[in-house]
């Protein structure tokens, strides 16, 4: 239907559930779908909510998420931030006229001090552009961006996706740093962490893609249990489909890994591999995704002489993706931890026996071990290592695993049933909100915040001017502490998205609200660089230019 057809109250063909069709603000603060859960999640989703009938307007920043075409209820509204990880100079210094107004500054300033501020800058910017709209979304879904900026009115009910809490990579992360200055680093960057747990108690509805990270969204991030709904995820099974006509590779492995991130297990896999091919010579490793110069891999390669026996792609179509999974004998998912796993999902549709750990929710996907897959302990490579010589030594277990892979996944994990449910979930919040049952919301005035909006989002800080109350963003531990010397870095070498601080100025102006009123430093906020002005190019501060430990593809780019 055209603008100008709903302008005039033309009726609207029914949604796939009898309904009115709902206009859906989607949002990603990274939109890469070719590098991270999160991308893939926005891409397909997007696509089955239209063609259930909805409206999808995906609004993201870089790297801009790739929409399916072929959907006339599907688009995509680009936010742009500063992009300061992207290849090929990670971590660069904006020009002067790169600046735009004080969210920029922001980013730079976080970036600087070692944080990572785009799930707080995404949520200024989103927040901005939703008021503007108003009246314009029956709904909007993040996707996990849990940042200050989405507290408070943002112009409908709010529905927000946890695939899992990054506090858990955060510890990951921590536990295989090796010395204090790694230490440090890893705390400066997960320091948004802190702003997340805050933010997630206040929604009044999650959405997660497991039992598990169920679990851990409750113990990890405080949110109460009836606030979160479970809606499984799954695999493009038009896709990810068995193809006998493509050939098999004798002993090739295929996994996928974003990065060189503890949390991805690649390194275990890599020891694994060197065992196995102790009696499987022919035993290879194809790995998704992009090769570490250095790090625990690359040193696992070179210490076991793995340099011809392991190749990384990176950059391959979905259609190359799914014939690379196709010709495997084996796809493995060593990761120590995963909130739902994709490419598990993906490799049992496809008909591929899959060999993966019990990490996280791994087993709610893969299922029992000797009936769908095999399953192994995480951070286990001698069990990794039995389990690749068990299945390439037993073709009529590869294919039994492989068959009922593949009718699990068509039972239990499609993004048609993922759609489904995530739009009985955006019903309930537009209830709850005051909306009717087919999803009508409530008119609301043009212009103007909610009373307290802008005391609920002292916005670059987590600073919250209203005292601390029960399911509050602030709590014991969480008082404010405005930052020295006008420094944007915090407490403990926090950066300055990092919790209790605040950071504002862009250079020659005084600080705004994000809806262009209210001066942010109303709630006490510190300038975001020495001297209190947005530095010119070039100007790095000489203590914050060594950023030491911080994988720009993993954090940054996927």
């Amino acid at each position: 239907m055209t603008a100008e057809a709903r302008e005039a109250g033309a009726p609207e063909d029914p949604a796939a559930d009898g309904l009115r069709p709902l206009h859906i603000a989607l949002l990603t603060y990274k939109g890469n779908p070719f590098c991270g859960g999160q991308g893939v999640y926005v891409r397909h989703l997007s696509r089955e909510l239209a063609r259930l009938g909805h409206r999808v307007e995906v609004i993201g920043a870089q790297p801009y998420p790739v929409l399916d075409e072929g959907y006339d209820g599907l688009s995509l509204t680009e936010l742009p931030s500063l992009d300061l990880y992207r290849q090929p100079d990670p971590f660069r210094t904006p020009k002067r006229d790169e600046y735009r107004d004080w969210i920029d500054a922001l980013e730079v300033a976080t970036m600087w001090t070692g944080g990572f501020p785009e799930p707080l800058t995404f949520s200024l910017r989103a927040r901005r552009h939703l008021r503007a709209r108003r009246g314009e979304f029956d709904v909007v879904h993040d996707n996990q961006t849990l940042g200050y900026g989405l507290l408070g009115d943002v112009g409908a009910p709010l529905v927000t996706t946890i695939h899992h809490p990054i506090t858990v990579d955060r510890q990951l992360e921590l536990d295989a740093a090796e010395g204090w200055k790694r230490r440090l680093s890893v705390r400066r960057w997960y320091g948004f962490t802190r702003m997340q747990k805050r933010v997630a108690r206040r929604l009044p509805s999650v959405l997660t893609v497991s039992g598990t990270s169920q679990q851990e969204i409750v113990d990890h991030l405080g949110v109460r249990q009836d606030r979160i709904h479970v809606v499984h995820i799954g695999a493009d099974t038009d896709l990810f489909s068995p193809d006998p006509s493509v050939p098999v590779v004798p002993g090739r492995i295929v996994t996928t890994s974003s990065a060189d991130v503890p949390l991805k297990g690649l390194v275990h896999l890599v020891e694994a591999l060197a065992k196995a091919r102790t009696e499987h010579p022919g035993a290879h490793l194809v790995v998704v995704g992009k090769r570490p110069a250095e790090g625990p891999v690359a040193q696992a390669m070179e210490r076991y002489g793995l340099d011809g026996a392991v190749e990384f792609v990176k950059g391959i179509s979905d259609e190359e993706l799914v014939d690379l999974v196709r010709s495997a004998q084996v796809a493995c998912v060593p990761s120590l931890y995963e909130g739902f796993s994709l490419p598990a999902a993906e490799a049992m549709a496809t008909g591929t026996p899959l060999l993966a750990t019990t990490g996280g929710a791994i087993p709610e996907v893969a299922g029992r071990d000797g009936e769908t897959c095999l399953a192994v302990p995480p951070g286990d490579s001698e069990a990794l290592a039995a389990g690749l010589v068990r299945l390439l030594g037993d073709p009529e277990l590869r294919a039994r695993l492989g068959a009922a892979g593949r009718e699990r996944v068509l039972r239990h994990f499609t993004w048609a049933r993922a759609a489904e449910g995530t739009v009985a979930r955006y019903r309930e919040a537009i209830a709850r909100a005051g909306g009717d049952t087919e999803g009508r919301p409530v008119p609301r005035a043009s212009g103007g915040a909610e009373a307290g909006d802008d005391r609920l989002t002292s916005l670059a800080s987590g600073v919250f001017a209203s005292p601390a109350s029960a399911g509050s963003a602030t709590g014991t531990g969480d008082s404010a502490h405005p930052a020295s010397a006008g420094s944007a870095a915090g407490v403990s070498g926090g950066s300055a998205v990092d919790g209790d601080r605040s950071a504002s100025r862009a250079s020659g102006g005084s600080p705004r609200g994000v809806d262009g009123s209210a001066p942010l430093d109303s709630g006490g906020s510190t300038s975001l660089a020495s001297g209190g002005s947005a530095a010119p190019a070039g100007a790095v501060p000489a203590a914050t230019t060594d950023v030491e430990g911080v994988n720009s593809e993993s954090r940054a780019t996927c």
